[in-house]
């Protein structure tokens, strides 16, 4: 019996001709995401990752070509979320010490030499995490060295937990589901003069949230400079969450390629599926319950309202997945195609090609999705290995044994 999928088309989704705009640029701007380059890519480490071909692959699931975006080298954490929570804590930080010390800008690069360690040493920032973000949030901490805590819920992994107090930071643990943790990080950040470095907006906070984004947008702009040619892809399958990925790559591929830009499907689980839901009725609509799926960067119940802006015209269509295509695309990345590389991908990273499956197994999903031979697909390949004994129990390998 296959696994079960659904798919629908957006019916607000906004027309190939129709311009990127002055009310999207208000939310996600080039100007934003040129700040955001020129600062992440002077960070020591900074390296572009991979956009690798799956040919093979690709021949199998009926599509002209097919390319996987790695994040799994990014910064040495794992993920696309070095990207956006350590940018987010950069920016913070240098807004506290142009305040206290009456200066029009500061870089990172002067954070990083130590010159504002008083300041900087002074603030404590914090999040809630299903455990990649809080990962980037405690690395940024560390990195230019202020105090981090990071609230999980119960259903995080201790693989997790554990991946981000090696960054220095104190882990605490919420009961209830990821949406209990943002709400509780708020409320404690409130009370003890903290900052929230969250992913997710809500009423009343936006910025650091944007700057969350804009720092995702890093991994869509060397997406466009890696595409053979420059040419764009004609879909892109990106994981939602609270959909600031999805969004923030979105934005970067309709600013660079406008009315070239890709048909862009949104990936969730079945039962964490709060942009499908939010498209659907054409308005945020908030999903309850434990939000339990193995996805677990997407178990998320409530759409970023800056998120919403983008995709509630972006996004051309919408997938909920069962957990067994996450799984089987877990284990075909790390056993490919002869002639494909191996891919160590998690159980978020491997959403993508999980879409890819439901769309062989149900021909109506392929349908609404607008695939054929012809088509050219990106998947964002958004987590590594997060969680190594999680990975080991799904492949039945480490992924040492897998890149072998």
């Amino acid at each position: 019996m296959k696994p079960e999928a659904r798919a629908i088309s957006n019916p607000a989704a906004a027309p190939p001709a129709e311009p990127y705009g002055a009310q999207r640029a208000a939310v996600m701007s080039q100007d934003r995401f040129d700040a955001a380059l020129a600062e992440i890519s002077s960070w020591p480490g900074y390296a572009a990752t991979p956009l690798l071909p799956l040919d093979a692959l690709a021949a199998q699931l009926r599509l002209t070509s097919l390319w996987y975006k790695d994040e799994r080298g990014r910064f040495g954490l794992g993920s696309f979320k070095a990207l956006g929570g350590a940018y987010a804590v950069a920016n913070v930080l240098r807004k506290k010490v142009m305040g206290a010390r009456g200066l029009p800008n500061v870089t990172s690069q002067e954070l990083l030499s130590g010159a504002f360690a008083d300041i900087v040493g002074a603030a404590t920032v914090t999040c809630a995490t299903d455990g990649n973000h809080g990962r980037s949030v405690a690395w940024g901490a560390q990195l230019f060295g202020c105090r981090c805590v990071i609230f999980v819920h119960e259903h995080v992994s201790q693989g997790r937990r554990e991946a981000i107090a090696r960054y220095g930071a104190e882990v605490r643990e919420v009961k209830g589901n990821y949406d209990d943790a943002v709400r509780h990080a708020a409320a404690t950040a409130a009370a003890s003069g903290w900052t929230v470095v969250s992913d997710t907006s809500y009423p009343g906070y936006r910025d650091i949230p944007l700057d969350v984004m804009h720092g995702y947008g890093v991994m869509a702009a060397e997406i466009t400079q890696q595409m053979p040619g420059g040419a764009p892809p004609t879909h892109v399958f990106a994981q939602a969450g609270v959909g600031a990925l999805a969004a923030a790559v979105c934005a970067n591929f309709w600013l660079h390629w406008g009315a070239q830009r890709p048909r862009f499907v949104v990936v969730e689980p079945l039962h964490a599926d709060c942009v499908y839901r939010s498209l659907d009725a054409g308005r945020p609509v908030v999903v309850g319950g434990s939000l339990d799926t193995v996805m677990a960067g997407l178990a998320c119940g409530e759409v970023s309202e800056l998120a919403w802006e983008i995709l509630q015209g972006g996004a051309n269509a919408a997938i909920a997945l069962d957990d067994a295509y996450a799984l089987k695309a877990m284990r075909m990345l790390a056993n490919p195609l002869a002639g494909d590389p191996p891919i160590v991908a998690g159980e978020t990273g491997g959403a993508g090609l999980g879409a890819l499956l439901a769309a062989r197994d149900h021909a109506d999903i392929r349908a609404t999705l607008g695939l054929d031979a012809d088509s050219r697909v990106l998947l964002l390949g958004s987590e590594g290995d997060t969680d190594a004994a999680i990975y080991r129990q799904v492949v039945g390998r480490t992924a040492e044994e897998v890149l072998a």
